[in-house]
């Protein structure tokens, strides 16, 4: 999977900055612990950190090609799922290859095909070239932005990385964080091109950014378009079955254990089956991991996001594939670890607030790195088929903004922005700045001409939810998987998927009179009865109030530091009056109000930003 990070400056000579280049690369260590590398070569540095995949022994970066002009460096993180038929391609052209991964493939591919070559590439990457030809560095991100990619243009170049902590490591990088970026922080739009520091950016999913003398400059090379859908409803059903399927024999490929992440859910759980069935025919058993918590079961109690708990159908999945399956059950000490909440801070670069879900799912990938390197995730299939219940809600329908922000079941509410000191909250207006991000993602949409009022809306869902929402959930998935040298890789992400359920009519999606009635149906095959008949249950969260009772705890320590930056960000008096609430009748929006208090206090502690607020 790996972490690059890299540096480009006209008016300076890079050898006499490896030291600086090197700080910036060894901020990746953990998104790379099996190897490190760097390129220079004139006024270009790129940094590398290995999590060896694809070719342990060959696939080492950065990976050079020599031309009688220069030089071309490529660095790269991510797996290219169609790397073998890639290389066949350009073998019958007359490449030659002196490894066996899909990293010289990429390289090979830009020396054919030049920026062209992300017209041919399917999987999840950032990577960066260096082409000394031209002196130009290339940017590419996948589609759907699966791995991240940010830069911070400098007065004679720029710098980039994986994360930003690459490029807070460099001096010429300003820490500071203004009102504007703070917006974002709260409101959860997924602005196009946010990072939470001033002057840094994140390159956009689906685009290439060139960087070369004359300035920076981007190109759009994948977005999601209208098609008319003419297959029948059997054939749309097999077609999503068989896409699925070759998405899952792809993504299995791995020099290194493998595994599947299993929520019970039907999404995990469509994988898990998929999975099974293809490494049986390999003489394979396929092994599964989940997360839970201490009694959650017997002591489940409904709520508006969960009407049962996980646990009866990860033991039914598990039963009916076979897997070899762990539990990896945590306690409310586990999720209120302090070390735990700096290491998930750490890892994202931002004070997210999502308290447990976020400390769960790194422990859990904590748990599986012990015994696996690449794991399988159903991650993004509620965005592709239409799977949350606020696409049924016909309030959240139709209200002018983000489903996710104005339905029942949302997290995210305006009761959450009470924990902002008050002038503060007045100064960022987030309900003006959310309609605005809601007016501009809409804009975005195209549409068929003769679309049904419907359509027409369920088209415009189904985009915010694949350009916006999922690019939150994929940066966590990556962010919490990467802190400890885990590969999450997300079928439902194949752009090939993708376009082709965005392009079917919400009739069609919804056929059974259920949510995602497409994956139900294209995955029956593989899934026990019950999973296949369950309502839709988000990420698991604790229930014990004893979490929330640690939190408070954590909560009096941290105000009794009169002098933190912290209060010039959250409301003192709100911190003052939930610390001494009942935690056995703490509201879901108080406790992760907590939560985002701990997280900024943390932030704060670890990045040591100059906060500039107006």
């Amino acid at each position: 999977m790996c972490g690059i990070t890299g540096w480009v400056s006209f008016d300076t000579e890079m050898t006499r900055q490896q030291t600086v280049l090197d700080a910036m690369t060894d901020t990746m260590a953990c998104r790379g612990p099996d190897g490190v590398g760097t390129f220079v070569r004139g006024h270009a540095g790129l940094g590398h950190r290995r999590l060896a995949i694809i070719d342990l022994p060959g696939g080492a970066q950065p990976m050079s090609f020599a031309t009688p002009n220069g030089d071309i460096g490529l660095v790269y993180s991510g797996e290219t799922y169609n790397f073998q038929e890639l290389r066949a391609q350009l073998e019958a052209r007359g490449h030659t290859f002196r490894t066996d991964s899909d990293t010289e493939v990429v390289l090979h591919g830009y020396l054919q095909w030049g920026e062209g070559v992300v017209d041919h590439l399917n999987g999840m990457y950032a990577l960066a070239i260096w082409d000394q030809r031209d002196e130009k560095l290339v940017l590419i991100r996948d589609r759907m932005g699966i791995k991240p990619l940010y830069y911070y243009p400098t007065r004679d170049g720029v710098l980039f990385g994986s994360e930003p902590k690459a490029i807070l490591a460099n001096p010429l990088a300003d820490r500071t964080v203004e009102t504007d970026s703070l917006r974002e922080l709260f409101a959860t739009t997924k602005a196009p091109h946010w990072s939470l520091w001033k002057g840094m950016s994140e390159v956009l999913p689906g685009t290439l950014v060139t960087v070369d003398r004359d300035g920076i400059r981007e190109r759009t090379y994948w977005r999601l378009e209208a098609v008319e859908h003419t297959d029948s409803r059997d054939v749309t059903v097999a077609k999503v079955r068989d896409l699925l399927t070759d998405i899952v024999d792809r993504q299995l490929i791995s020099d290194v254990p493998r595994c599947v992440l299993l929520s019970g859910g039907l999404d995990s759980s469509a994988i898990t089956g998929l999975a099974a069935a293809r490494l049986r025919e390999q003489g394979e058993r396929v092994r599964t991991f989940s997360v839970d918590f201490v009694d959650q079961e017997q002591n489940f109690v409904p709520d508006e996001m969960r009407d049962t708990p996980d646990s009866p159908f990860v033991r039914d999945v598990a039963a009916h594939v076979g897997s070899a399956h762990s539990d990896v059950v945590l306690n409310p000490a586990d999720l209120s670890d302090l070390s735990a909440r700096r290491a998930v801070v750490a890892s994202r670069d931002i004070p997210a607030g999502l308290g447990d879900m976020d400390t769960s799912l790194y422990l859990l990938f904590k748990a599986i790195r012990e015994q696996s390197t690449v794991a399988l995730s159903g991650e993004s299939a509620d965005e592709v088929f239409g799977g949350y219940r606020w696409f049924h809600d016909e309030v959240a329908l139709r209200e002018h903004t983000f489903p996710w922000l104005a339905s029942n079941f949302a997290l995210t509410s305006e009761n959450r922005w009470q924990v902002i000191e008050p002038g503060l909250r007045d100064a960022l207006d987030l309900p003006a700045y959310i309609a605005d991000q809601y007016a501009t993602a809409c804009a975005e949409v195209d549409h068929l001409d003769d679309e049904s009022e419907v359509e027409h809306r369920m088209r415009t869902v189904c985009h915010l939810h694949l350009t916006r929402f999922v690019r939150n959930l994929l940066d966590r998935k990556d962010r919490m998987s990467m802190a400890v040298g885990l590969e999450v890789r997300v079928p439902f992400c194949d752009h090939r998927l993708v376009e082709y359920v965005y392009n079917t009519p919400w009739s069609l999606k919804t056929f059974d009179g259920r949510e995602k009635s497409l994956l139900r149906h294209a995955a029956a095959h593989v899934l026990p009865r019950s999973v296949a008949q369950r309502v839709k249950s988000p990420y698991p969260s604790t229930q014990d109030p004893g979490y929330a009772a640690d939190l408070q705890q954590l909560g009096k320590e941290i105000l009794a530091e009169h002098d933190s930056q912290l209060w010039a960000l959250l409301d003192r008096s709100w911190m003052q009056q939930v610390v001494n609430e009942d935690p056995t009748t703490m509201q879901a929006h108080t406790r992760f109000g907590l939560d985002l208090v701990i997280d900024l206090h943390t932030w704060l502690d670890l990045y040591e930003p100059r906060l500039v607020l107006n």
